[in-house]
């Protein structure tokens, strides 16, 4: 008897989660729905497979998409966040197993006890960030507590950067993701963590001008800036002990200062939208946060309101981005600051066909055994193959296929709306996915605490 996976939406995330489910279909009798708004921009190779049927699916109309989660066994959702919970209401009516790779929401939380009445299994979290760092980390931590060791220190980072044989701009940076999650980041309010037991906070202003530095050993120096709020991991990985938690996302040394000038000028601004943006120019577009002149020039106005000098590396940043030419167009109407700085940005910044991606991740835990301060440093490095198949869409699409494999196979098991943090799940799936070449190494060595210059060996 065939199962069906229900997959909807079909973005850039989804090439190795296709291909693994459309690998496995044969001996596992799946058939693979896939549902998105564009079916025609899903290549053929997909879209004609002897297992897979590609609809034309528009979750905003009820019917048609409560009708095709009732033919599933297990929906897979890679809508945007915000879109799950439709989703999510739909399978616990229907009865099915849900499957996303975005943060828990209030509203799906609130689902939890239908979803365990139900005996569901709703799991979220499982890409990449958020979810092999859940996975990752979390076997790490297991390992020390089962051998008696307490938790200190806890330190995670991530990255999606471009790989160094196609890092070849000045920003040392391409869009690996959604572009308007990096033009938005750091937006989702204080960045809160907890350093040697003290609370520290990062107002948005001021968040890409605290940095942490560390090296990869093969790889360069990197620098790391404060996501969100660290402290709500204390509560999922259990670390009430810890003196130091705190999570960030990686990038190259350089980029979050030039970054900065951005938040500066007002440019990530989403707040508001922009008259006659369908029309202006990029030079018109950064000169909207300049004061008035009759005589300086768009540049010269920059130059001083950021106190740039021209052999500022940051000054030739801006310039690599084309930002002063009046004959390109934002083409967005009604556009936010933030919506037009990232059409901006999309000219330099897209990876071409033949370009390959680079995720970077790095985990500190400090523990005492014994009396004995202790400390372990894992860190994972994925390079893609090109535009399409990227370490992006491999880290992010393959956990969220295995997990669904494994919840239709009956080894996932424990009901509710959760995320992959116990041994029932992360160790199928973190040992599979070293089959495709994702695995961290670890490395033992004196215990540093917190360190903002801290070296992975």
């Amino acid at each position: 008897m065939m199962r069906k996976i229900l997959v909807i939406g079909a973005g850039k995330s989804t090439s190795y989660l296709l291909d693994y489910l459309l690998g496995k279909a044969e001996a596992e009798n799946l058939e693979i729905t896939i549902g998105d708004i564009n079916p025609t921009a899903i290549p053929s190779s997909i879209s004609e497979h002897t297992h897979c049927t590609v609809i034309a699916l528009d979750i905003f109309e009820d019917t048609a998409r409560q009708k095709v989660i009732e033919h599933s066994d297990i929906v897979i959702s890679m809508l945007p966040a915000r879109f799950h919970i439709m989703v999510a209401q739909d399978c616990v009516r229907l009865k099915k197993h849900l499957v996303t790779a975005s943060y828990v929401s209030n509203e799906l939380l609130a689902l939890d006890e239908q979803v365990k009445e139900a005996g569901l299994v709703f799991m979220n979290e499982i890409g990449l960030d958020p979810g092999v760092d859940h996975m990752s980390a979390m076997q790490v931590i297991d390992r020390i507590r089962d051998n008696g060791g307490k938790i200190i220190l806890f330190e995670s980072f991530c990255g999606g950067l471009v790989a160094p044989e196609h890092d070849n701009n000045l920003w040392n940076y391409k869009f690996t993701w959604n572009p308007r999650n990096v033009v938005l980041a750091g937006q989702g309010g204080t960045a809160k963590f907890l350093q040697e037991g003290t609370y520290k906070y990062i107002p948005y202003h001021r968040l890409f001008r605290r940095t942490e530095f560390f090296e990869i050993e093969g790889y360069g120096r990197f620098e790391g800036y404060a996501n969100r709020d660290s402290l709500n991991y204390r509560e999922a990985y259990k670390l009430q002990d810890a003196l130091t938690i705190y999570r960030g996302t990686m990038r190259r040394v350089g980029f979050s200062k030039a970054w900065n000038m951005f938040i500066q000028l007002g440019a990530t601004d989403d707040t508001y939208t922009i008259e006659n943006s369908e029309k202006m120019s990029y030079r018109e577009f950064i000169n909207l946060f300049l004061p008035y002149s009759p005589t300086d020039s768009v540049e010269l106005k920059l130059r001083h309101y950021l106190k740039l000098d021209q052999d500022d590396i940051r000054w030739d940043k801006l310039l690599e981005l084309n930002i002063f030419d009046q004959n390109k167009f934002i083409g967005i109407p009604n556009a936010t600051p933030a919506q037009a700085l990232q059409k901006i940005l999309e000219d330099s910044w897209t990876l071409k066909s033949n370009e390959k991606d680079m995720i970077v991740m790095y985990h500190k835990f400090g523990y005492e055994l014994n009396g004995e301060k202790k400390q372990i440093d894992s860190k994972l490095v994925v390079t893609g193959e090109n535009q399409t198949f990227t370490a992006m869409a491999k880290t992010v699409g393959l956990p969220v296929a295995m997990a669904a494999l494994k919840i239709l196979n009956g080894k996932i098991t424990t009901p509710g709306v959760q995320i992959p943090i116990s041994k029932e799940v992360y160790e199928p799936i973190l040992k599979e996915l070293e089959d495709y070449g994702v695995k961290f190494k670890e490395y033992d060595i004196p215990y540093l605490g917190y360190n903002p210059n801290s070296v992975v060996n």
